[in-house]
């Protein structure tokens, strides 16, 4: 809707940017910051301290080979869950959250990641549960088991319609936005430069998605290690030369963390509302998004991919994003406010590599990680598009058509302004965490039970196996695990069906 005109131009009726960060304060201030560390403290409690407990054998699980032949192994599926939350906010959103909300949003990103490790883990498993046998490997998510455990429809539904919303639009367009940003640093961008890196950006997303899950799984198997790897050792030579700022860095971090009177006197723009919101949305645990490529994984029970994509949160969060905060608060740079999101991880980077080298590694290091959210973020999005299509036969043209929308909205992320990406991709997630969070809560003993038979039979020196009626679930209810048959006759007749 359009107002008054003003030197013969049309100008909004409203503040789009405003607008939206109004709706993200609320949300962030007064609902989803309890409801987060509700959830995530309530699951840490009843599976007692499980991402502490059973870190280890997360570590072990996660090399295991998958259990149906030719199928989606741990590690993939965890490369998968990986792409989409290493992204541009283990970069540009950390880098935001140091410099609105100063050093001591760092220790709430921790502490998000440490109680969400627990709420991962639960809605990972229930996925691997609810999940559904496909062609090539299985499939499920949040709309799956709201759909088969509660029974609500309309609410599986929603979920999906805001999923896609989310990964395939809101979350893609920031991406694209973070990385169209980076390159209009150089000296010889212009007003086309975001035009260009959104057409590169498009295009090599529309050669990875056209090919299907498949090739989607092998992209990012192959591009997470490797970038990650890279990112790390460069921010590890970054910190050890600012070394003479490392210990003014910790006291700032714990400093900030818990100034009470910042935090109470304006919540919305505290240390505590930046470090929840950036690690909410770096490493989304509890939002209902990893357990799409959590289903997908071969193995012999559900707690094991559980274990796995709780991994994913630790990653993430506890080193790639502590890695970039480091960065910042050991060099010393953007105490002024002036620069924020990746151009202020490339100045920290600067300080010891230089502003030529710096700005290339920034660059080439946000566009891979970019890329690869990119990749995974529609994952997500076509299952849950798939789920919205189950009732009919889906026609290959429908699958085009929508990977092709998806690389136009990646285009067009690279055109938006700053405040209306990160406030879209915000609320966006926002609404999919107040849709997950109440149903893992309601399903969560189911996991637990899960958890519990786990460690039962780890504790008796067995491979766990899953049976459904072990926790006290109807197997005729699971489209996956079966209880007629023994293991080797069950992959016999899975290897049939595929």
């Amino acid at each position: 809707m359009l107002g008054n005109t003003m030197n013969g131009t049309l100008r909004p009726a409203f503040d789009l940017a405003g607008t939206l960060d109004t709706i993200s304060g609320f949300m962030y201030t007064y609902v989803l910051v309890a409801l987060l560390i509700g959830v995530g403290l309530y699951f840490f409690i009843r599976t007692r301290a499980l991402p502490l407990r059973l870190f280890v054998d997360a570590l072990r699980v996660v090399m295991e080979p998958p259990k149906k032949e030719g199928g989606v192994s741990s590690f993939r599926a965890l490369m998968v869950s990986t792409a989409s939350r290493v992204g541009v906010g283990n970069i540009a959103g950390v880098a935001t959250a140091v410099t609105l909300g100063g050093a001591g949003s760092v220790f709430w990103m921790w502490v998000i990641a440490t109680l969400g490790g627990a709420s991962a883990f639960i809605e990972s498993t229930l996925a691997q549960i609810y999940k559904k046998r496909g062609p090539h490997h299985s499939y499920g998510g949040p709309a799956y088991y709201i759909q088969t455990a509660l029974k609500q429809n309309w609410l599986a539904y929603l979920f999906a319609i805001v999923l896609i919303l989310t990964y395939m639009g809101g979350f893609n367009l920031l991406a694209s936005f973070n990385v169209a940003d980076a390159f209009t640093q150089y000296s010889w961008a212009n007003e086309w430069t975001p035009w260009i890196i959104g057409a590169i950006l498009a295009i090599l997303m529309a050669g990875s998605i056209l090919g299907g899950t498949r090739r989607l799984t092998e992209v990012t198997g192959f591009l997470v290690p490797v970038m990650a790897i890279i990112y790390l050792g460069v921010g590890a030579v970054v910190i050890a030369l600012n070394f003479h700022n490392i210990p003014a860095m910790f006291s700032a971090i714990f400093k900030g963390a818990f100034d009470f009177q910042a935090i109470f006197g304006g919540f919305a723009g505290s240390a505590m509302m930046y470090g929840i919101k950036r690690g909410l949305y770096s490493n989304e645990a509890g939002v209902g998004s990893a357990p799409n490529a959590a289903a997908s994984a071969s193995v012999s029970h559900p707690a094991k991919q559980g274990l796995v994509q709780m991994l994913s949160v630790f990653i993430d969060t506890m080193i790639i994003c502590t890695f970039t905060a480091f960065v910042v608060l050991s060099s010393g740079v953007g105490d002024d406010g002036g620069v924020t999101g990746a151009p202020l991880v490339k100045d920290a980077m600067a300080t010891v590599l230089g502003q030529p080298v710096a700005q290339v590694f920034i660059s080439v290091a946000l566009f891979l990680f970019a890329f690869t959210t990119l990749v995974g973020n529609f994952y997500y999005a076509e299952v849950n598009f798939r789920f919205l299509l189950r009732k009919i036969e889906i026609k290959h043209w429908m699958l085009t058509a929508f990977r092709l929308v998806a690389a136009g909205l990646v285009f067009c992320g690279a055109l938006l302004k700053f405040e209306v990406a990160w406030n879209l991709g915000d609320i966006l997630m926002g609404l999919m965490a107040l849709i997950n969070l109440p149903v893992i809560v309601i399903l969560g003993n189911q996991a637990i039970r899960c958890a519990n038979d786990y460690v039962a039979q780890r504790k008796a020196g067995r491979d766990p196996k899953f049976t459904a009626s072990s926790i006290g679930l109807n197997p005729a209810e699971l489209d996956y695990w079966q209880d007629k048959a023994p293991a080797s006759a069950q992959d016999a007749a899975e290897k049939t069906n595929a």
